[in-house]
C-alpha cells in the first residue's frame, strides 16, 4: 500500500481528515525548506505538497508567484527539489511528499527520467496544473509504474465528462479547487463545495482534497466536515513570507507551527 493510500485508510479509520499543507521549495532559500518541512510534519501535516518554483504559475496568485520568483532567485531547480526530498527522507521515512509544480520543467527533464529520479528521492505523488487529464494516460502511467500517485485538480467548473477523465488516470486523492480563480483569492463557498463532492466521490471513489481560500482553523473545520482532506498552501507562504521578510529566517519554523497546529485543532474538532 503506498503511503498517501495508507494515511488516508489510518484517517479514516480513526475518523479523522487529513491536513495537506503546501510550501514552495527553496523559498526564500533552500537552507529553510528542510526545517520547514518536518516542523509541518511536527504541528500535524499528514501530506504534504512541496511546489516546484517555476516562472509562470498560471494556477497560482500573487502570494505563491512571489514565493516561486524568490526561490527561483536562489537557483532553486527541479533536481534540488528532488535533493531536498532525499533529505527530508533521512529522518522521515513515513510522511507523503507530493511534488506539486508545472509540466515545463518535467518536460525539460524528460517524464520517464523524471519519474524514475522522483521515485528514487522518495517522492509519493506529483500534481500538473497543467497536464490535462485526457491529455495525461502516458503522464499518469509513468508515474504509477515507478509506484507513485498521480494527483489531479477538479474545479467547480469541472463537467461530469472531466471527472470521469480525471478518475480514469488519478490515484491518491483528488484535489478539488473551491472556486474559480487563482490561490489565495475569492471567498470560499462551503455549501457550493459540499454540493459538489457527491458527484466527485460518486465518479472516483479516491479522498478528496478541497484546497483554495482556507485560511484559519474556522474554515478549516467547516471543510473537514465534508471533505476527505484540507489543503492549504497561501495561508501558509504568507506566514514564512512575513516571518522573513527582513532576512532573519530564525522565527520562520515556529510561526509557520503554530499556524498550521492551529488549523490542525480545528480540523481535529471534526469527525467523520
Amino acid at each position: 500500500m503506498s503511503r498517501i493510500k495508507s494515511v488516508f485508510a489510518r484517517l479514516n479509520a480513526e475518523g479523522r481528515k487529513a491536513l495537506i499543507p503546501f510550501i514552495t521549495a527553496g523559498d526564500p532559500d533552500a537552507a529553510l525548506t528542510l526545517p520547514l518541512l518536518h516542523t509541518l510534519v511536527e504541528a500535524g501535516a499528514d501530506v504534504i505538497e512541496l511546489g516546484v518554483p517555476f516562472s509562470d504559475p498560471m494556477a497560482d496568485g500573487p502570494t505563491i508567484q512571489r514565493a516561486s520568483e524568490r526561490a527561483l532567485a536562489k537557483g532553486m531547480t527541479l533536481r534540488k527539489v528532488l535533493e531536498l526530498v532525499v533529505a527530508f527522507r533521512k529522518s522521515d521515512a513515513r510522511t507523503p511528499v507530493v511534488l506539486m509544480g508545472y509540466a515545463n520543467p518535467i518536460e525539460a527533464m524528460g517524464l520517464e527520467k523524471f519519474a524514475a529520479a522522483a521515485a528514487q528521492a522518495g517522492v509519493d505523488g506529483v500534481l500538473v496544473v497543467d497536464y490535462p487529464p485526457e491529455e495525461a494516460a502516458i503522464f499518469g502511467a509513468t508515474i504509477k509504474a515507478n509506484g507513485m500517485d498521480p494527483i489531479f485538480l477538479l474545479a467547480p467548473t469541472s463537467t461530469a465528462a472531466r471527472i470521469e477523465q480525471v478518475a480514469a488516470v488519478a490515484s491518491g486523492y483528488v484535489y478539488y479547487v473551491s472556486l474559480a480563480g487563482v490561490t489565495g483569492s475569492g471567498a470560499l463557498n462551503v455549501a457550493a463545495v459540499a454540493e459538489r463532492l457527491p458527484l466527485i466521490r460518486e465518479k472516483t471513489g479516491l479522498p478528496v482534497g478541497v484546497g483554495f481560500g482556507i485560511r484559519d482553523a474556522a474554515t478549516a473545520a467547516r471543510i473537514a466536515g465534508i471533505a476527505d482532506a484540507v489543503v492549504v498552501g497561501s495561508r501558509i507562504i504568507e506566514e514564512i513570507e512575513k516571518s522573513t521578510a527582513n532576512g532573519d529566517t530564525s522565527s520562520a519554523c515556529a510561526n509557520v507551527k503554530a499556524l498550521v497546529a492551529d488549523i490542525r485543532r480545528g480540523i481535529d474538532e471534526v469527525r467523520s
